[in-house]
């Protein structure tokens, strides 16, 4: 598995946390997604194998959870939410505009490898809807002319990172 060697080692340090080793799939789920973006077949087994584990044991809190991604997602991570604040102030208006902006659908990375973007629940703004989350940062009150702009700097900054 191909992670930072700083991951391996957190890992390691993590299961000392768990007097039963099967409590740590989950930070160790998250510590690999952090690293590699998403969760690999092999990820499943190797967690299995490291917690003494069945690969199947590891495959159910995936399949339940729904952040542990079971394929890769572009560069940059466009989560908008769906709930029902959002949904009334224009949130499926801002999704479609995100699409049409990348050319992409819900759930499938950009044709340029730059964007995956994606229906969430609630991202706890309920008041300033509609909210998106591009990976980290919090956009508030965005509407299809804010959804444009936000775009267009994700382009601009990705035309600045390649040489």
């Amino acid at each position: 598995m191909n992670l930072k060697s700083e991951t391996f080692a957190k890992i390691d340090e993590v299961i000392t946390h768990y007097p039963v080793k099967r409590s740590a799939v989950m930070p160790l789920l998250h510590l690999i997604q952090e690293d590699a973006g998403w969760i690999s077949q092999e990820a499943i087994e190797w967690v299995a194998a490291k917690l003494e584990l069945q690969p199947i044991n590891v495959y159910e809190v995936v399949t339940f959870y729904p952040m542990f991604r079971q394929k890769p997602i572009g560069r940059r991570h466009i989560k908008v939410c769906r709930t029902l604040s959002c949904a009334l102030t224009g949130g499926y208006k801002v999704c479609d505009r995100f699409e049409k902006e990348f050319n992409t659908h819900r759930g499938e990375i950009s044709p340029d490898g730059e964007v995956t973007i994606e229906f969430v629940e609630c991202l706890a703004s309920c008041g300033t809807g509609p909210v998106v989350m591009v990976d980290d940062e919090l956009h508030e009150k965005v509407d299809e002319a804010k959804a444009k702009q936000i775009a267009d700097q994700i382009r601009t900054e990705a035309k600045q990172r390649k040489p």
